[in-house]
């Protein structure tokens, strides 16, 4: 038997000999979230589109995993309460703009394991002043938050204070700023000083981007952008500017990449990008060979396929792909389990981590993904489905296969169903069966 002096001496030469070894078994890594705002699957280069150019997030996936099959719900805030407590939204959705305070985050999770922790970008999840911190987030940088993040402008019209000369909250304090500054950029700058002052400790930092959500307006990168601009008087505005929109995106995610990378804290930090539900319908993009529409609030495959690229240098092998399906309520399981971050055994998780996949394990690949999805929150606008990566049965009884029938138009009748096709909606019956009374 090894005497306690002796372990002693033993540790302190391994300490000496290799000091990584020690501090590679013992440091949590740092979580870093991006997740743009009205992003689809198709406007990603590396995920085979051609109308936008997007390094930053090519790099992400040539660095680590890119994930071929991730999907959110269709609109911002039921996909904001999913991703952010691991639970369908059949469990604790509320109405549009509301996370309900009952809830715990991710940001509550890391928090109590004694990481330092910052939001910074779209809101949308409660109006309480400290609605952030009451889910977890020691600082804050936010649009959509105690307000709708619009003034009063002639007449009836409200202005959009989001992008040029923005109206922003942090820590819930209304701040105006009028010298041609750009919310992004005071956004991201927000992240990166977070990541700065905390470089020698665990950090959370989740980036709800507020980029590429309308009005589509220029940037400070386009020929015609007005650093006096007050803000856009339209929601939508003209699609055109959106390819400057993806680039400034991008080049955003680039910015707290390099910062990462200039800390020397590549190898300790785990980095997510995805976005929030598809594309808006304005917008028609290039994909493989094809047109493809912008799908946002549809619950077609243009309306929740979303891009998810994950970086983590030394511990996810570069250039991979993963096949396995992914969806928003998998996330906070995910990065639990890779900062070792144990979640209570009786808290219900619908999420289930991909961490396993990522460490190029084989892991439990899902079988299924469900969605309960009511922007209101009202079954009355309801729909509900669940799906495999080939087929998708709504609580309606429609049965379509998503490879083949892309806009969801020719239902499968019994009739015609193979035997396998049989099966698989039996399957996934049982699915929407087992959710049929989990609405609080």
């Amino acid at each position: 038997m090894i005497s306690s002096k002796m372990y002693r001496i033993f540790i302190i030469t391994i300490a000496l000999v290799c000091p990584l070894a020690l501090s590679a078994q013992t440091k949590q890594p740092n979580i870093v979230l991006i997740m743009a705002d009205d992003l689809g699957f198709e406007c990603i280069s590396a995920n085979g589109g051609t109308s936008y150019k997007t390094p930053n997030i090519d790099a992400l996936a040539s660095e680590g995993m890119r994930f071929e099959n991730c999907h959110s719900q269709p609109l911002c805030t039921p996909s904001r309460v999913q991703i952010m407590t691991g639970q369908y939204n059949v469990r604790n959705y509320t109405k549009f703009g509301e996370l309900d305070r009952s809830q715990k985050t991710f940001g509550n999770y890391f928090k109590n394991a004694g990481y330092k922790t910052a939001v910074a970008g779209k809101w949308q999840l409660g109006s309480e002043e400290d609605a952030p911190q009451h889910f977890g987030f020691d600082t804050s940088c936010l649009w959509q938050h105690t307000t709708s993040g619009r003034v009063p402008g002639e007449g009836k019209a409200q202005i959009d204070k989001r992008y040029s000369n923005p109206m922003l909250e942090i820590n819930g304090s209304i701040k105006y700023f009028n010298n041609g500054e750009y919310a992004p950029d005071i956004m991201s700058d927000f992240i990166c000083d977070f990541i700065e002052k905390n470089k020698d400790e665990p950090f959370f930092a989740y980036y709800p981007m507020i980029l590429t959500h309308c009005p589509f307006t220029p940037t400070p990168a386009s020929q015609d952008w007005d650093p006096e601009d007050p803000g856009s008087l339209t929601y939508k505005g003209n699609p055109d500017y959106f390819p400057e929109m993806m680039s400034y995106m991008d080049k955003l995610v680039g910015k707290i990449i390099a910062k990462i990378d200039a800390l020397g804290l590549s190898e300790n930090t785990l980095i997510i990008f995805t976005g929030d539900n598809g594309t808006d319908k304005p917008v028609v993009s290039n994909f493989r060979g094809m047109t493809y529409p912008g799908g946002k609030r549809e619950t077609t495959e243009n309306g929740t396929h979303v891009p998810l690229m994950v970086r983590w240098t030394g511990t996810i092998d570069a250039s991979k792909t993963c096949y396995d399906m992914v969806d928003f309520s998998d996330f906070l399981p995910t990065i639990c389990a890779a900062a070792n971050i144990d979640i209570p055994t009786e808290t219900i998780m619908d999420g289930q981590s991909f961490l396993p996949q990522l460490l190029g394990k084989q892991g439990t690949p899902r079988e299924w993904i469900y969605s309960w999805y009511s922007r209101s929150g009202k079954e009355a606008n309801l729909k509900e489905w669940a799906r495999n990566t080939e087929y998708k049965l709504y609580k309606t009884g429609a049965f379509y296969n998503v490879n083949t029938d892309f806009y969801e138009k020719t239902p499968i009748t019994m009739d015609n169903m193979s035997s396998e096709e049989k099966r698989i909606y039996r399957d996934l019956l049982k699915v929407l069966r087992f959710y049929e009374d989990k609405r609080n």
